[in-house]
């Protein structure tokens, strides 16, 4: 409270003890007087009372409202005082921020004189010695300064991670996704337990919408933010790092910051593979072989398929496929067929996108093991064939193989021309076919002549394409030899081929007809495929024909297989054995296994699901082959082949 303040209260104050002081004493003088009064008589007692209860009313009245003027008086004297208490502080406060402010400009003022250095008249200054000048450096420090620069302008371009102190953890901080390369977690990775050829599915809600890999114990889980499945993980088990498999971003739980770190890019590879156009060039011409995580060496491309149950009849047909170059680098480039349009809700697209996935997968140099599960493949053939084709069920390789052709060439907007789609550029084929129709056998001859002359009994002449060939095998003998043992015959695959010289006549029977059909080639694929006719399905159950097809792994001669008026302009005749496919086993309890050659390394391989192993060509036409993939030899020519002779022992350089 200032002094005015106090001088104007201070008066106001006396004032009110005075008052109440004189009040006080008049008070006493009444009850003073009232009690010397004589006593009144009865009568007017009552009289009295009521007129003193009355004038003491009116005096706590007056005095009531003498104190409540008293009240607003000293309340009003207190807000006053009040006011001049905050003005007189403002002044003060105003007053020495002036004296501070005085006091930093004298400061000020002699630090400029001290470095001024005020000379008096007549006095002389000495002058500071020079700085020495700087030693010249080295080409050494001038590499090594300018290596530091350049550290620190990536440093500065790289945005750094919220500190300790401010976690991200709220849904506005986790959007800005404040990138980290100093993640304290990426050493509990467990890349032992990273498998990527699963579908893409959440493990707690089945959802396939933005799905995360945990990358310490491999489980997949929906979301990153607070109150999702991912987000628990990581509090309940302590697992940090998790990898989002569509964006390929990894993310540290529960802070929800990304971390970008070049040690994490072997992950993103087996993830997504990508190959580029050298690379794919190598394949051909790979020699050597690749170690994978676990110490097992493979070469790119022979690796072994999972048999979830019953789907090694899909495997060998996929493992065959993976091997005809042009098919191969046309799905490995996923800008090929990633940009073909389909109707909307159509399934085929699914089919494609898997299968490349799959050929990418296998042909992987950097896997972290040597097999594959083709889980998703599956799941798309099984979508798009409307569950005909399931790996939970035996099935037939040559019917899966008539599927995936087609229905690829289809999902590729393949049209009826052979430039259409890479399927009908690889396998397709045009051949010529002669069809007569045969008379009834319970007819006369006079009626066979008569049948002979009409229109529909002449031979027809038609044109169509192919995909592969199908080879009659003979029939199974029906007793046992000499020494009561089955026999297994065997047939030379040139004998086979005759089917298709243009003269040797087939019968085809129908529910009422019979035809007679003969066929010859017209121009051959880059890649042929042959199937033998094992199967056969008579009134009770499915039969395997045994019969033992041998052939030469090079140098199959098709020329006599080629039309009269079309040989002189097919250049390259002649083909090299590129995958067998073997059925082992009855129809329906059997199992399937492929032989591949690696052209890189010119070894022959033998895979049957997982199990991988080398083989001698030798071995390759013992067993019961059932489907084959042969290359044309673009390189020579049919008589620069027959001019070649053959080694001694050498099975693969065999002619027929």
């Amino acid at each position: 409270m200032t002094s005015d303040s106090r001088e104007a209260s201070a008066p106001v104050e006396e004032r009110s003890a005075e008052e109440e002081h004189g009040k006080s004493r008049k008070r006493e003088r009444e009850e003073t007087r009232e009690n010397k009064s004589p006593s009144p008589p009865a009568k007017h007692s009552r009289k009295e009372e009521k007129e003193k209860d009355r004038k003491k009313e009116d005096k706590d009245r007056k005095s009531s409202r003498k104190d409540k003027k008293d009240d607003k008086e000293r309340e009003k004297d207190k807000k006053r005082s009040e006011k001049d208490k905050d003005r007189k502080d403002k002044d003060r406060k105003r007053r020495s921020r002036s004296r501070s402010t005085d006091r930093k400009d004298k400061k000020r003022d002699r630090k400029e004189k001290d470095e001024n250095g005020d000379v008096e008249e007549g006095e002389v200054k000495e002058e500071a010695p020079p700085p020495p000048e700087p030693r010249p450096l080295t080409e050494r420090e001038k590499a090594r300064l300018k290596l530091i620069e350049e550290m620190q302008a990536k440093e500065e371009s790289v945005t750094t991670v919220a500190p300790m102190d401010d976690p991200v953890w709220c849904a506005k901080k986790a959007q800005e996704e404040k990138p980290s390369r100093h993640c304290p977690y990426l050493d509990t990775i467990d890349r032992t337990v990273l498998d990527f050829d699963f579908e893409k599915l959440c493990s707690i809600s089945l959802s396939h919408l933005n799905v995360y890999a945990c990358m310490v114990c491999g489980k997949y889980f929906q979301g990153r933010g607070t109150n999702t499945h991912a987000y628990t993980h990581s509090l309940d088990t302590d697992h940090r790092v998790f990898l989002n498999l569509q964006t390929l971003k990894f993310f540290c739980l529960p802070d929800n910051y990304e971390v970008t770190d070049p040690s994490l890019d072997d992950i993103k590879y087996v993830l997504k593979p990508h190959f580029s156009d050298q690379l794919i060039k190598s394949l051909n011409g790979w020699t050597r072989s690749v170690r994978a995580l676990d110490d097992s060496t493979y070469y790119p491309g022979v690796v072994g398929l999972n048999n979830i149950k019953a789907n090694d009849y899909e495997n060998v047909i996929l493992h065959a496929f993976s091997h005809v170059p042009p098919l191969r680098d046309y799905f490995l480039k996923e800008d090929n067929y990633a940009a073909i349009k389909r109707p909307p809700g159509d399934k085929l697209q699914e089919l494609t996108r898997r299968f490349g996935e799959l050929i990418r997968k296998l042909w992987n140099t950097k896997a972290f093991k040597a097999h594959v599960s083709p889980h998703e493949m599956l799941q798309a053939i099984v979508l798009c064939s409307e569950k005909k084709f399931q790996f939970t069920k035996q099935g037939d390789a040559a019917e899966f193989m008539n599927f995936l052709l087609n229905t690829m060439h289809s999902a590729l907007n393949g049209t009826a021309k052979t430039n259409s789609s890479i399927v009908y550029k690889t396998f397709r084929g045009r051949m010529r076919v002669f069809t007569r129709k045969v008379p009834p056998v319970d007819a006369s001859e006079d009626q066979r002549r008569m049948l002979m002359q009409l229109p529909e009994y002449q031979e027809e002449t038609k044109e169509q394409p192919f995909l592969f060939l199908s080879l009659d095998l003979p029939p199974t003998p029906l007793y046992r030899d000499e020494l009561m043992q089955n026999i297994i015959p065997q047939v030379p695959l040139h004998v086979l081929l005759q089917k298709f010289n243009g003269q040797t006549e087939k019968e085809y029977k129908t529910y009422n007809e019979n035809f007679m059909k003969r066929f010859e080639l017209l121009s051959l694929p880059l890649y042929l495929i042959i199937s033998y006719k094992r199967f056969h399905k008579n009134q009770w159950f499915v039969e395997k024909n045994p019969t033992i097809v041998n052939f030469p792994i090079s140098n199959v001669d098709l020329y006599e297989c080629v039309a009269a008026d079309k040989q002189a302009t097919i250049k390259y005749t002649t083909y090299d054995l590129l995958a067998n496919i073997i059925h082992d086993g009855p129809p329906e309890q059997g199992r399937y296994r492929t032989q591949l050659h690696h052209t890189g390394s010119t070894k022959w391989f033998e895979l049957e699901d997982l199990h991988v192993k080398d083989i001698l060509p030798q071995m390759i036409t013992l067993a019961e082959s059932y489907i084959q993939i042969w290359k044309l030899n673009t390189e020579k020519t049919r008589e620069q082949r027959m001019e070649e002779v053959a080694p001694e022992g050498d099975l693969s350089t065999i002619t027929n």
